[in-house]
């Protein structure tokens, strides 16, 4: 394994505006986001949140550490910009992790953000 570099790592999910439906849609992205990049928390630097206006029932940063994750990471969640149009009931993360500096970071779009990178 080669020297590791600091990276960016993206992933979106739709889920309905009620606490346990938020909980249980962030721990499933960011299960899969360390999964599919074969990532260690110890490697996670911090993890950034948007939500969109209409999911208002939990913090998705509170809910992913009363999953039991990321409970020594820096998190912090926004509000999305309003865009009329915009996809909602949506949920967006960015990790900044470090990663095998060969390494292609793989990002994660599930249940219904897939239509925000239909190139992914």
């Amino acid at each position: 394994m080669g020297e590791k570099r600091l990276k960016a790592l993206r992933g979106a999910t739709q889920c309905e505006n009620e606490g346990d439906a938020i909980t249980q849609q962030v721990a499933l992205l960011y299960d899969e986001l360390l999964l599919r990049n074969q990532l260690n928390e110890a490697d996670i630097v911090s993890l950034v949140f948007s939500v969109t206006r209409d999911l208002d029932a939990q913090n998705p940063a509170s809910a992913l550490r009363h999953s039991g994750r990321a409970q020594d990471l820096a998190l912090f969640t926004v509000q999305e910009a309003y865009i009329p149009g915009g996809l909602e009931r949506t949920i967006r993360v960015l990790i900044h992790a470090y990663l095998d500096g060969a390494a292609c970071p793989c990002h994660v779009y599930r249940n219904g953000a897939e239509i925000l990178r239909p190139d992914r």
